[in-house]
């Protein structure tokens, strides 16, 4: 099967600080680096490192080339990834000395995918496949109301969050995944909480705790992995990402889980995103305490 992905696409420019910045502060940044990122291409790299067939809906600017190139290398399908004449989409990401991140995104390209665009890659999509949205594209519900009449298991990860977004797709979703804040968001906005939603598969993450997962209103914990965080950027996503491979692959919940667990722990030990995100084998071969 396929995971198609409207996602962004973006150049995550991160800087190293000493401390995330205050109202008002200038700061020195020890360095700077840039990785391919967006919350779609890091999704669409995890769920390919994890052994998934994946199918990119997006779109670049003329300078975007190189996240195209990318993607290819990691396994991605471009082939659905236009090319426009807005800049390809930017974050500006500060990371600590604990981990912890600030972002400032920048849309452009991401706000250019064309109704035909969609259409003409979901016309390819089989019943079953999966499709995936977050909330740095335009179109989703548009999307999510397509993949619903044709038959895939449509999923959404409500980030970056707004309530008017996810209650929008609600009911065309077969998978929800969330964090805590936005789930407590969500039922102040909607009231209604995640054991309430007709939806079968809801993943709310808890950071250092964990996730837990609700199949029809019925909790299941998965406790995290113990390790010591350099970067938590991307790392959310790379959970998502092999959540959804593990799904395409017809694992059982409880088991795709546990690796993405084991993904997303390899990967706040690491600076970057997308470029940086391990792969099946790292993730079967690594240690934890």
């Amino acid at each position: 099967m396929t995971i198609w992905n409207l996602g962004s696409i973006n150049a995550d420019m991160i800087y190293d600080v000493p401390h995330l910045p205050a109202p008002g502060e200038t700061l020195a940044a020890n360095r700077l680096d840039r990785f391919l990122g967006g919350k779609g291409a890091n999704m669409s790299v995890a769920a390919a490192r994890a052994g998934a067939r994946v199918a990119h809906i997006g779109a670049v600017g003329p300078d975007g080339r190189w996240a195209l190139e990318r993607l290819t290398e990691y396994g991605v399908d471009t082939r659905y990834i236009a090319g426009v004449q807005e800049p390809t989409g930017h974050a500006i990401i500060a990371v600590d000395t604990k981990g912890e991140n600030n972002i400032i995104l920048f849309p452009g390209s991401n706000h250019a995918i064309s109704r035909d665009q969609l259409g003409q890659a979901l016309s390819s999509a089989s019943q079953g496949d999966l499709l995936v949205m977050q909330n740095e594209t335009n179109l989703q519900v548009e999307a999510a109301r397509m993949g619903h009449e044709l038959g895939l298991t449509v999923c959404y990860a409500a980030a970056p969050f707004q309530a008017d977004a996810v209650e929008a797709v609600l009911p065309y979703l077969d998978f929800l995944i969330l964090n805590e804040i936005e789930a407590e968001q969500l039922q102040q906005a909607s009231g209604q909480s995640v054991t309430d939603l007709e939806i079968e598969h809801v993943i709310v993450t808890l950071g250092s705790k964990g996730a837990r997962y609700y199949h029809r209103g019925a909790p299941s914990d998965f406790p995290a992995l113990k390790v010591e965080a350099v970067d938590t950027t991307g790392a959310g996503d790379t959970f998502t990402g092999y959540v959804l491979a593990g799904m395409d692959r017809g694992m059982p919940m409880a088991q795709a889980i546990s690796q993405a667990n084991r993904a997303a722990a390899l990967m706040v030990t690491r600076h970057g995103t997308a470029d940086v995100i391990p792969d099946l084998k790292e993730v079967h071969e690594a240690q934890f305490d």
